[in-house]
Parts: C-alpha cells; structure tokens; sequence
C-alpha cells in the first residue's frame, strides 16, 4: 500500500519524545503527535508507547518533503456505544436512600426550620436592642 493520506498500516515505534512518537512506516518515518496517541488525554506518552511497538497508524497527510503525520487513535475501530441506555428504578433508589416516609421527612423539615427561625429572630432582637443604646 502506498503513503497515501487516509491509509491504514502497520509501522514499527522507532523515537519516542515528550511531544509524540517516531513510527517507521514502509521504509519512511513519520510522526505520531502525542494528541494522536490515544482517545484520552496523554500526560506521558511512555504509558502507552515504548520503542520497537509494532503499532497500526493512519496516515493523516503527507508533505512535499515527505514528511508524514500519523494517527494511532485515527487508526483504531470505533468504539462501540451500547445497544441501549441503562435504566434505573428511580423509585426503588429513592426507597434505598431513604427509609423515611413523607410525614417523617416533613416533620423534621418543620422542627428544622423552626429552629432556625427562632435563632435569625433571636440575632435580630439583640442587633436591635445594640442599636437603641
């Protein structure tokens, strides 16, 4: 197969820098930037690259010098999404999180709230009573 942009082969991990990756492909060496390494983000391309890697690269384009840029993530099948959606019992989760029923929840929102009025009520009355001296 000739170096064509849009190919798939197989090529041989010669280099590897902090910026990418030196793959020789049919007799030619091209680059492998690291943002072309991996569908996720690459911090370090030695996690997931190491010299003499036979690896399947996509030629992204071919220069009038001849120099080549390559893609492994472009070479790569694509990910298969699921069939379809999980489902979640909602109800079921909510009984899980809470073993409470509605007149328990609701009687502890009223104490709660009581209580905290009772206490801005108690802040304003002494923030008054400083202000009349």
């Amino acid at each position: 197969m000739t170096l064509e942009a849009g190919n798939i082969l197989e090529g041989k991990v010669i280099n590897i820098t902090n910026f990418g990756a030196f793959v020789e492909v049919g007799g030619k060496t091209g680059l492998v930037h690291i943002s072309e390494v991996a569908d996720s983000y690459v911090k370090d391309i030695r996690e997931h690259l190491k010299e003499q890697d036979v690896v399947k690269v996509k030629v992204l384009s071919v220069d009038d010098n001849g120099k080549m840029s390559l893609s492994i993530k472009q070479a790569m099948p694509p990910k298969r999404k699921s069939a379809k959606p999980i489902e979640i019992d909602w109800i079921s989760e909510k009984r899980k999180t809470s073993s409470n029923n509605f007149e328990d929840i609701m009687s502890k929102f009223l104490k709660d709230s009581e209580e905290r009025l009772q206490d801005v009520k108690k802040h304003q009355d002494v923030k008054n009573k400083k202000r009349s001296y």
